[in-house]
């Protein structure tokens, strides 16, 4: 049931970003900082760790898992550190992500050649 769940949960944010980029005249990184905006806030109320608990992948894959993680991440690093926590906790949570993202788009700058269209 979880996998019914994940697929339908991702698949719903995934449907509404493309009808936000067919029907509004929003650009794709717009939308993109609102998904993140969304996923802080949201993580912020505490209603995003509800909704993992209930999907699992489904709601932390997207974009808004990113931000949710981002606002975890401070949290903790608050409780932990103090305020000092509002500027590294949210890097500490997602480096592992970041640095993923950067060595493969490192590898494919590698791979392909860029060309003239």
């Amino acid at each position: 049931m979880t996998y019914l769940w994940s697929f339908l949960i991702g698949g719903l944010l995934c449907m509404i970003g493309q009808l936000l980029i067919d029907y509004t005249k929003l650009t794709p990184a717009r939308i993109l900082v609102g998904y993140v905006v969304a996923g802080v806030i949201l993580g912020a109320l505490g209603i995003y760790p509800a909704l993992l608990e209930f999907t699992g992948a489904g709601a932390s894959v997207p974009l808004s898992g990113f931000g949710n993680l981002l606002a975890s991440g401070i949290r903790e690093e608050i409780d932990r550190s103090g305020a000092l926590g509002i500027l590294t906790g949210g890097l500490s949570a997602a480096a592992g992500g970041i640095s993923a993202a950067m060595l493969c788009g490192l590898l494919a700058a590698a791979a392909f050649r860029a060309r003239e269209k």
